[in-house]
């Protein structure tokens, strides 16, 4: 059933969608934003970008989400900044009749019509398997673990405790939280560094705050194998450098994708899945080709491409679309 705000939409008229992220600072969401506006650019939509000015502060983001409501939008597309901190704004706007597709993130208590993301437990399992690898199974690492209001966070710190605590080779040397930033992630390895602790690698859970350790790792003089999560475009640079070892395809901007265009089918009375999860990829030097763009350049995916195909195969309609 269509949403009943449509019901004051004129034949043709322009239907206007907001995206609303967790911050401006992490280039990551950037990359979001850029692909929800070059899919509503192509699927017609009249879009409106929000974001907190304090990174990450849900009661900020929360006024935005009211502001977009009163903005007079179809649509919402979300990655909420706290697991429970916006569910009044993000409850106005559900009982409004307007579909909230969220995507990275989402409200513990107000379920969105379509959550997008990835397997965080799997692919931060996955990196840290590459990193063990090159380490030969032997050593200890250092985790920089995200933003703990994030949902992202706490299954990529098991993801990276899995593959550590399957080779008893490995040892878990610190663990601090950079908050998915890239000046908080630099001052605590630097604090590592300097408490004297001899690592061998180090776990990151983002790309952003990847870069801001790898800095003080140069300054340091004491370059180890890094791995993190998001395959950003400034993580790729950093892969070609050999600053990075490896990074996991979390991409921000493929995921906002897939949120645009079941938003999309939404608001054409389309069923869509509950729950799309993107499939874990491992980006390395050797196979970085398909990330090596800009976020304005890389490929924007298809429907069928954002859905898994025993869900396809299991609807016939979604096999055509």
């Amino acid at each position: 059933m269509l949403p009943r705000v449509l019901a004051n939409r004129e034949d043709g008229e322009v239907m206007r969608i907001a995206c609303i992220t967790k911050n401006g600072t992490n280039p990551a969401y950037e990359g979001a934003r850029v692909g929800v506006r070059r899919l509503a650019n192509a699927l017609g939509f009249s879009l409106i970008s929000y974001y907190p000015e304090t990174p990450d502060d849900p009661e900020e983001q929360a006024d935005l989400i009211l502001r977009a409501l009163s903005d007079g939008i179809d649509g919402m597309l979300v990655a909420p900044a706290h697991p429970f901190r916006t569910d009044d704004a993000l409850r106005e706007v559900s009982s409004s009749g307007i579909p909230i597709v969220s995507f990275v993130s989402r409200s513990a208590a107000i379920e969105p019509d379509c959550f997008v993301t990835s397997d965080n437990f799997a692919l931060a399992k996955a990196i840290a398997e590459h990193l063990i690898e090159a380490l030969d199974g032997q050593g200890a690492v250092a985790m920089i673990e995200g933003n703990p209001n994030s949902e992202t966070s706490a299954p990529r710190s098991a993801g990276f405790r899995a593959a550590l605590d399957n080779n008893p080779g490995m040892r878990l040397a610190a663990v601090e939280c950079g908050d998915y930033q890239r000046e908080p992630a630099r001052k605590q390895m630097e604090s590592i560094l300097a408490r004297g602790l001899n690592i061998d690698g180090v776990l990151v859970a983002n790309d952003f705050m990847a870069l801001g350790v790898i800095e003080a790792l140069k300054a340091a003089g004491r370059m180890v194998p890094t791995v993190s999560v998001n395959a950003m475009p400034e993580a790729i640079a950093a892969l070609k450098s050999g600053n990075l070892l490896a990074t996991s395809a979390f991409d921000a901007m493929k995921i906002a994708c897939g949120a645009t265009m079941a938003l999309d089918r939404i608001l054409k009375g389309k069923d869509v899945p509950r729950t799309l999860t993107l499939p874990v990829e491992i980006v390395t030097a050797e196979n970085l080709s398909t990330w090596d763009k800009g976020y304005d350049d890389r490929p924007i995916p298809t429907w069928a491409e954002v859905v898994p195909r025993k869900v396809r195969e299991s609807n016939p309609e979604e096999e055509k679309t």
